[in-house]
């Protein structure tokens, strides 16, 4: 994720970093090479052969722009279904983040091991976070969590889920201990479900990407617009058309490709999500209540 200066107006506009320019650049430079050529062939043609403007420029703008239309709503919406799809991973990960800490801050406060359940936790997010990512391993959870549970988790075929099932088996222990009331395992249990619940709902919006067919269906319907556009429009703006044709694909093409970049929202592109920050929040603030809670035993104790 990309943080920025908001009013920053002029920064923003002549930014190249994490902007659709760089993916559609060559895009834009190839269909406004193709106006050029095609508004070359006309003067040509009119100055050497036997072209007419009916003849060569047969679209009517207006009869074109019904195309435009249908396009641009198809755009939009594209444009909206990804967003909906960036922020509900981002929602998914701020309840990630408050069951992960209500967790640890009730098992720190009512048992002696909260230091082995914040290990635990920072594991779990640490190795959805790869996860989400395409890494079905422990590799940077493994500072977090024993070595017998990081070669179960890497057999498990969802490696979280194994984690997972681990903080549960912490909470029966130490209920069976006597460190925990049922009221407590209950409220403990219904935060780690909250966390499952988020997982799934995460891996939801990784494995479930736009339809297919609608995806082709804009690209088609965007190939064949841009392709006709200086048929239509030449007539009008002779070789100011090809300065309309670059703001036009730049258009379409940065529309559909910052769709592309947030469908996804827990990839390694710059405007996906940064996750390392909301897996390093729950380390440091999960570890940081149970340094507490040893701090104030050893004050006590003194």
């Amino acid at each position: 994720m990309i943080e920025y200066d908001r009013k920053n107006w002029v920064g923003a506009v002549f930014s190249w970093y994490g902007t659709a320019l760089r993916d559609a650049g060559w895009r834009v430079a190839a269909f406004t090479l193709y106006a050029v050529a095609i508004q070359a062939t006309y003067e040509v043609g009119t100055k050497w052969g036997d072209f007419t403007m009916s003849q060569f420029f047969g679209l009517q703008p207006t009869q074109h722009a019904v195309l435009g239309g249908l396009l641009g709503f198809l755009i939009v919406f594209r444009m909206n279904a990804s967003n909906n799809r960036y922020w509900e991973g981002r929602s998914n990960w701020g309840q990630i983040i408050n069951a992960s800490r209500n967790l640890v801050r009730v098992g720190v406060a009512h048992t002696h091991n909260g230091a082995e359940l914040a290990d635990l936790v920072a594991g779990y997010v640490t190795c959805l976070r790869r996860s989400l990512q395409g890494n079905l391993d422990t590799v940077e959870a493994d500072v977090f969590l024993p070595e017998e549970l990081c070669r179960q988790a890497e057999r498990f075929g969802n490696p979280p889920t194994c984690i997972a099932f681990a903080i549960s088996a912490w909470i029966e222990r130490e209920y069976r201990a006597g460190a925990l009331e049922s009221q407590l395992v209950r409220h403990m249990e219904d935060q780690l479900s909250k966390l499952v619940d988020a997982q799934g709902a995460c891996e939801k919006i990784r494995k479930t990407p736009m339809p297919f067919v609608y995806v082709v269906m804009i690209k088609q319907l965007m190939l064949v617009y841009l392709l006709t556009l200086p048929f239509a429009v030449g007539a009008v703006c002779g070789w100011w058309s090809p300065v309309l044709m670059a703001i036009i694909s730049l258009a379409l093409f940065g529309i559909e490709e910052a769709s592309v970049e947030i469908e996804d929202p827990f990839g390694t592109a710059p405007n996906c999500l940064d996750m390392e920050v909301y897996t390093t929040t729950v380390a440091r603030d999960t570890g940081q209540m149970a340094m507490g809670k040893k701090v104030r035993v050893t004050v006590a104790e003194n």
